[in-house]
């Protein structure tokens, strides 16, 4: 969650405001016993290594760290106990870039665990509660009284935080569920660990302190192969999703939309090599979508180049690691950085390059599941090229290479489609067909006919250009496409066609003669024009009309015309 800068100064005035004075005040006048600092530094560790192992279940950090608190807290105070907690602190944000952010929020982290603690000492103290006693009644109801109080007050602060700053959401979550469970598991620890440490000493730190390290090692090895388990899930739906898309663009997109994520980032690029250039294809940063443009150079000679011509994914777990070799599009406020290679055929055709402003965010296995999903990508990418060209070859006619009939047939129903949704105002529907075609093919042979066919589909397709659709009906029709042209105005155009074919020499050879020889012939047009939705309402019947606009109003009116239809 990004915060703004006026809510940072206010973590930082906060802090000022309450925890250097509050501590002062905590020192003078909550009751606490003598500290033994053998003791207690043992405890500060073993709080702090609890600390460095949090395990994750269904998302949600876990740290157990409340018993060694809860026990500092009965025995030394409370004071000793907020120490402990600021401690605590220190090894949570050292993975995190220690940017101003950061800062800001250690900060209200610090302030807030003060505040929990001071209040709820406080309340215990005015209870009765005297630090030190061994009396197990007493320990029990005020240890659990200072526990919930304090796993309370931190949700609470919380929530009136968020609810302030505009991140409303239920008081109960998931996470304060998880919180309160763990103080649940952590309480009868907190009580034997104080219990025992007052019988036999620091031995009592190592006995409960060694088998409860181990203990959460292991239900965060399970925790970690949990989350293995259900990033090898979501990659293997991911390959399915990626399957189902058709084009190359939707695939890219989707790609690097849904792996910024699955994975803790807040940048994602896609760097790709193009006619011997190195460019950002895609890039993602804080979830913003950003057409970036470097050098060929600058891209080469950094980690991105060094993936790319090496073929082997690479990690870094902070910046030191690979600041020597920046890419220009990482930020100096990335820490974490994971670079994949992309195959195709056996040959790298792009660079995955995935970026975290946290330190250690990324972890091994990762690795290798974006490896796996980049392979995914390869192969979709590969299989949309080969659908787009036997598409392209099924609706395209082989000897002009404009769109065939199949083609025509769903456009003009997505152009009228287009009428009926307001996209477009008008659709106009230009058929033509060469006169006496046959007369060439049987006097020049159908080589000569197949030269024609292609002249006069290219002279149409410069006379449209990429203001219509220009295809090839079938035999000497052709058919042009206008949206959003009216009739006099498609008229106008069919008329140009028909100059400048009857003004056009065509070259043909006489394949039928005793000697193949060039020569120049001249050929006339005529066309039929009707318009939707003056016209008709539908695509078959737009078709139907200019087809008899062509051959009543401009074939048997003597050829070389251009006919409107009319009702």
């Amino acid at each position: 969650m990004e915060i703004s800068n006026k809510t940072k100064r206010i973590y930082k005035l906060l802090w000022l405001l309450v925890v250097p004075i509050g501590m002062f005040l905590v020192y003078q006048f909550f009751p606490s016993n003598p500290i033994q600092w053998g003791n207690y530094i043992l405890l500060l560790i073993l709080a702090a290594v609890i600390t460095c192992f949090p395990f994750f279940i269904s998302g949600t950090p876990i740290m157990l760290v409340q018993f060694v608190n809860l026990a500092v807290f009965l025995k030394y105070g409370v004071f000793a106990e907020i120490i402990l907690m600021q401690v605590c602190l220190i090894p949570v944000f050292y993975n995190m870039n220690f940017g101003k952010e950061t800062l800001s929020r250690m900060a209200f982290s610090s302030f807030m665990f003060f505040v929990a603690s001071a209040m709820s000492g406080f309340i215990v103290h005015l209870l009765g509660f005297q630090v030190g006693s061994i009396n197990i009644k007493d320990i029990f109801v005020n240890g659990l009284l200072f526990a919930v109080l304090t796993a309370f007050m931190n949700h609470h602060i919380l929530y009136v935080r968020d609810y302030l700053i505009g991140q409303k959401h239920r008081y109960i979550d998931k996470e304060s569920l998880w919180d309160f469970a763990g103080l649940t598991m952590t309480f009868p620890f907190g009580i034997s660990l104080y219990m025992l440490e007052h019988y036999i000493g620091f031995i009592a730190i190592l006995l409960l302190g060694i088998p409860f390290l181990l203990i959460t090692f292991l239900v965060r090895l399970y925790s970690d192969s949990e989350k293995v388990n259900t990033d090898l899930t979501r990659a293997s739906e991911f390959g399915h999703e990626l399957a189902e898309r058709m084009s190359s663009r939707e695939i890219v997109d989707m790609f690097i939309d849904r792996i910024s994520n699955m994975f803790p980032m807040d940048s994602a690029y896609i760097v790709d090599y193009i006619n011997d250039q190195f460019v950002v294809l895609r890039a993602i940063e804080d979830g913003i979508k950003k057409d970036l443009d470097f050098s060929h150079e600058d891209i080469k000679f950094s980690l991105a180049g060094k993936v790319y011509e090496e073929g082997k994914p690479m990690l870094f777990n902070k910046q030191t690691e690979w600041i020597q070799m920046r890419p220009p599009f990482l930020s100096l406020d990335l820490q974490s950085v994971m670079s994949v290679p992309i195959y195709r055929n056996k040959k790298i055709e792009a660079v995955l390059v995935l970026a975290s402003k946290k330190r250690s965010a990324f972890e091994r296995y990762q690795l290798n599941i974006i490896h796996l999903l980049c392979s995914y990508f390869a192969v979709t990418i590969e299989r949309a090229r080969f659908v787009k060209e036997a598409l392209a070859k099924s609706e395209r006619c082989e000897l002009t290479q404009l769109y065939n009939y199949r083609y025509l047939d769903k456009q003009v129903e997505k152009d009228m489609e287009n009428i009926v949704l307001g996209k477009s105002r008008t659709l106009s529907l230009i058929m033509l067909d060469i006169d006496r075609f046959k007369m060439v093919n049987d006097t020049y042979g159908h080589h000569s006919g197949n030269l024609i066919l292609r002249a006069f589909a290219k002279i149409i397709k410069e006379e449209i250009g990429a203001n219509g659709t220009v295809s090839r009906y079938g035999g000497e029709e052709f058919v042009v496409l206008l949206p959003n042209y009216t009739k006099i105005e498609a008229i106008h155009i069919a008329e140009q066609i028909r100059r400048r074919i009857e003004q056009t020499p065509f070259v043909v050879q006489l394949d039928l003669a005793e000697e193949t020889r060039e020569e120049e012939i001249f050929i006339t047009v005529s066309s039929g024009v009707s318009t939707a939705p003056e016209d008709s309402d539908e695509g078959k019947t737009l078709l139907r009309n200019a087809d008899r606009a062509l051959y009543i109003g401009a074939k048997q009116a003597g050829r070389n015309k251009v006919a409107e239809y009319i009702k």
